[in-house]
């Protein structure tokens, strides 16, 4: 009986740490694709829209299908869904590391971020099925830690092999990862399914998937194109009317794939605000900062690797100490106190990277990421707590696409807000040069393309372009700052007396 229990626990414990290896890819591709943007633009060439793409194609994907793949895995099997994600996400790795042109880049990181949604939803489905109870817990907090793993030492990790084999030996630990799950963790993970799992809502998805993806491919070609052009205008307004139709779908549906109905409830509504201002106050920065290190100050991608730990490190121990103070304090308070932290470090950051120092950044950039962290351990279950027991499941799909698909938003809004804004300040500098030469010198400083910005405008001194994108990034954080001051407030409205460990809602 001994042996047969502890047989079961290996097991357990190796399925344990393939779904956990596999998640550990994900934060790394998406960090360290940060960091290598730069090295792929010098290699391969593209355009500031095909550079943003880089980012831009995972989190799209990824955060549009999270719930589609969730049905998916109840229908089909959990088991196989995560083993069909596991192997899309190493294949596709691995083919980014001979992608031969920006465009591939782009196509095979939204061929990750679809094996990234299949991935994460089998792997968290089987995980539920595998524990019980505080095991349990103990599995999903430690499915959380890995991912505060992966977005901390991501950028170290990347500088230090684009620095050793050069940028495509970043995606080979997606690889290296998914390689591991397969041999060692799907064998050993039993399957199961849900006999009375929902039709898949296609009709959802694909308005969604629509919308979204619309949106940021209008945001991200109006700073070369123009916010007026044909392109842009067409693009953001089909956003609104396939948005319009995902409603509708929504509303009409028996089983919808996302319950309108659950934004009833103020708390959940409240919770919603979490993820989309750690959105706004951490992960864009996760982007632009290397961007700006590597492209703009000139560092290398080693060095910049070790100034982002100083943003990235505080999510390894913060949201244990979130989850150890929510004795004392409602976790609400706990969230808004953090996100009221991580907007005075983004004031300082502002006045610090003006003083050129990147010693004076790291201060700012660590409180950014302790603010960041208090609420990050605690979202998850508030966004269950806040609703009745029998629609946790529905909660818990919302709120993950809601911070998938809000990382994607945030970038794409964030990349297209500082073009603008440089092109401002360039146009300032020079008001007699042409208006597609600014808009395409502009596009180019907000990726961290110095250089090819420079050639666009050869009549301006280097200088002059630097100070142009100090004053934008300047401006941008204070927007930043603002962003989270307001959500701060809302989540103190919202969820001020909610407690991390409060029993659901009753129904209504």
């Amino acid at each position: 009986m001994d042996t047969t229990h502890s047989s079961g626990m290996t097991r357990r414990t190796v399925v344990l740490a393939a779904v956990c290896v596999a998640a550990l890819a994900m934060p790394l591709s998406f960090s360290a694709g940060a960091v290598a943007t730069p090295a792929i633009g010098i290699a391969l060439g593209g355009s500031p829209a095909a550079m943003n793409w880089i980012t831009n194609a995972f989190m799209l994907t990824f955060g549009s299908l999270l719930m589609a793949a969730g049905t998916l895995a109840d229908r089909f099997g959990r088991k196989r869904l995560f083993a069909c994600g596991v192997a899309g996400f190493a294949l596709s790795s691995l083919a980014l590391g001979f992608a031969p042109s920006v465009l591939a880049v782009d196509l095979l990181r939204g061929v990750q971020g679809v094996a990234a949604a299949a991935t994460l939803a089998g792997g968290t489905a089987a995980l539920a099925q595998e524990f019980d109870g505080h095991a349990r817990t103990r599995a999903f907090s430690l499915l959380g830690t890995t991912f505060g793993i992966g977005l901390a030492f991501g950028p170290v990790l990347a500088g230090w092999l684009i620095a050793a084999f050069g940028w495509r030996a970043i995606f080979s630990t997606g690889a290296l990862a998914g390689l591991l799950s397969l041999i060692f963790g799907v064998p050993r993970m039993h399957e199961s399914r849900d006999p009375h799992a929902r039709q898949v809502d296609w009709a959802g998805t694909l308005t969604f998937t629509a919308a979204l993806g619309c949106f940021t491919y209008g945001v991200i070609e109006a700073p070369s194109r123009g916010w007026m052009s044909m392109v842009v205008v067409s693009s953001l307004g089909a956003s609104i009317a396939f948005a319009a139709a995902f409603v509708i779908v929504e509303l009409r549906s028996e089983r919808p794939m996302l319950d309108v109905s659950l934004f009833r409830y103020p708390r959940f509504v409240g919770v919603q605000v979490l993820p989309v201002a750690t959105c706004y106050c951490y992960i864009v920065l996760l982007v632009v900062l290397p961007l700006r290190f590597i492209g703009i100050e000139g560092y290398d991608a080693i060095h910049a690797g070790w100034l982002m730990l100083a943003l990235s490190a505080p999510m390894l121990v913060v949201p244990i100490i979130a989850a150890t103070l929510t004795r004392w304090m409602s976790a609400g308070v706990i969230s808004g106190l953090g996100l009221l932290i991580a907007a005075a470090g983004l004031h300082a950051l502002a006045g610090a990277l003006r003083t050129g120092s990147e010693l004076a950044a790291i201060a700012p950039m660590i409180a950014i990421g302790v603010g960041a962290a208090l609420p990050w351990g605690l979202m998850d279950g508030l966004s269950v707590s806040v609703v009745p027991k029998s629609r946790a499941g529905m909660a818990t799909g919302i709120f993950s696409t809601t911070r998938v698909a809000g990382e994607g938003v945030a970038l794409a809004v964030v990349n297209a807000l500082l073009a603008a804004l440089a092109q401002r300040s360039l146009h300032h500098a020079t008001p007699d040069a042409m208006p597609a030469r600014l808009d395409e010198a502009a596009a180019r400083l907000a990726t961290g393309d110095l250089s090819h910005a420079a050639a666009k405008l050869p009549e301006i001194a280097q200088a002059t372009l630097h100070a142009a994108y100090d004053s934008a990034f300047d401006h941008l954080l204070d927007g930043l700052t603002l962003i989270t001051l307001l959500s701060a407030l809302a989540v103190f409205a919202f969820l001020g007396r909610v407690r991390a460990h409060d029993e659901p809602v009753a129904a209504k």
